[in-house]
């Protein structure tokens, strides 16, 4: 059995631009579409059963019919039980990702664009900075923390430990590629080379370094990172910090209708 956990995120992230809008969108479909659709898929079910028992003169069938639907109940509550633990996940990294996305527009008054949930070739980069101290990927960790015991994380610049053991993925290696596939985007697009510094974060974490931690990619605690950003040295000019916003916003526009299905 696996140990209790909880959710890092102590507040909900504020809501989205169009929230509103969308949550209307989902409850009309759900409210006044979605069952009218079921109604009708159960009726031409019904109905083509009918129609099967007259050409057939088939007799009526009953028990068949009940030993069907108690299985498909059982079914369906297997699969409702078997994918809670991912819904909770999912909804546990849509707030991490909200709140760690909402923080980072702070950082537009710093000299520094924001883009949100770059979608690649069957990954996605969750957030990236260009500014003043240069190109940055951000990945998201939102992982439940334990109940009791050790509720932090340790990193020596290569080596990084969540509640005292090592994960099973490890997250540097996914930052580090990140990282390299969008320099190989900018450069393609501008003709210039941007270094791409990988970053994750851990919101509502307390993550532990050394003194002298220098080292990239970056392993912090959300709120550690305008710190971290004003120690580095200015690496792009007003310049190229547009050049590099601008080739990135197109290929993200260039490549939507790839990415909406």
């Amino acid at each position: 059995m696996s140990e209790p956990s909880r959710s890092p995120i102590k507040d909900r992230p504020l809501r989205h631009p169009g929230q509103s809008l969308q949550e209307e969108r989902r409850r009309l479909f759900e409210d006044s579409i979605e069952p009218w659709l079921l109604l009708a898929a159960f009726f031409l079910v019904v109905t083509g059963l009918e129609w099967w028992r007259y050409y057939t003169r088939a007799p009526y069938q009953p028990l068949l019919f009940t030993l069907v639907a108690l299985a498909m109940a059982a079914f369906a509550g297997w699969r409702v039980a078997r994918l809670r633990p991912k819904f909770r996940a999912l909804r546990q990294g849509i707030d991490g990702e909200r709140a760690v996305g909402q923080y980072l527009e702070g950082l537009r008054g710093a000299g520094y664009r924001v883009f949100h949930d770059l979608v690649g070739s069957g990954f996605n980069i969750d957030h990236v900075l260009i500014g003043p101290a240069g190109v940055y990927t951000i990945e998201t960790k939102t992982w439940s923390k334990p109940v009791r015991g050790d509720a932090h994380i340790e990193y020596d610049g290569r080596r990084l430990r969540v509640a005292g053991r090592e994960p099973e993925r490890d997250p540097l290696v996914q930052a580090r590629a990140q990282a390299s596939w969008l320099k190989g985007v900018l450069a393609e697009s501008t003709g210039k080379t941007f270094d791409v510094f990988p970053v994750i974060l851990f919101p509502g974490w307390w993550v532990q370094h050394p003194d002298s931690y220098t080292a990239k990619p970056w392993v912090l605690e959300p709120k550690q990172l305008p710190g971290f950003l004003e120690h580095e040295v200015h690496r792009l000019s007003p310049e190229d910090i547009a050049l590099a916003g601008y080739h990135l916003s197109r290929h993200i526009r260039a490549h939507e209708p790839e990415q909406a299905p």
